[in-house]
């Protein structure tokens, strides 16, 4: 295995030992965050979640988001995981009781957040042309159409 910036990448060019490591220590923190979560409201462990889990699940995400549909299902496992316990009742408050004001709106999958990231990356290339990403950019593609010529007579 190779570390570059904390990705792992194996000789074959695949980050299967990198997507398990990480799930690995974000589920650590999950269970780190279920032993806290009575002594937090709903917004202390949603705090929590973003900032200790969440960083795992999406470190390098754009190296890795074409790998296999298993290794990002193992990360949105331990997402949906993490959010169970983020939205699960406090135990001195009942849920009937919940102020709809105390809840957060649904956070977006992981899915979604690697599609914006790497829109990001490409809006970036293509459109306003950062330097760093100069190896991205793509040359602009020129639309042809063919039309055909109406004779007429007369």
């Amino acid at each position: 295995m190779r570390h570059n910036l904390g990705v792992e990448v194996d000789r074959e060019l695949r980050f299967d030992g990198h997507i398990k490591h990480i799930a690995k220590k974000a589920s650590h923190r999950v269970s780190a965050l279920r032993r806290v979560a009575s002594f937090l409201d709903r917004g202390g462990k949603l705090l929590l979640y973003k900032a200790q889990i969440r960083p795992y699940l999406e470190y390098a995400a754009l190296s890795w988001m074409l790998c296999a549909a298993s290794h990002t299902r193992r990360l949105d496992s331990i997402q949906r995981r993490a959010l169970r316990l983020v939205d699960a009742a406090d135990p001195q408050t009942p849920k009937t009781h919940q102020p709809r004001s105390s809840r957060v709106s649904p956070l977006d999958s992981l899915e979604h957040r690697r599609d914006v990231a790497a829109l990001v990356v490409f809006h970036k290339a293509q459109v306003q042309g950062v330097p760093h990403l100069a190896g991205l950019r793509r040359p602009p593609r020129i639309a042809t159409r063919s039309t055909r010529t109406v004779l007429t007579s007369g």
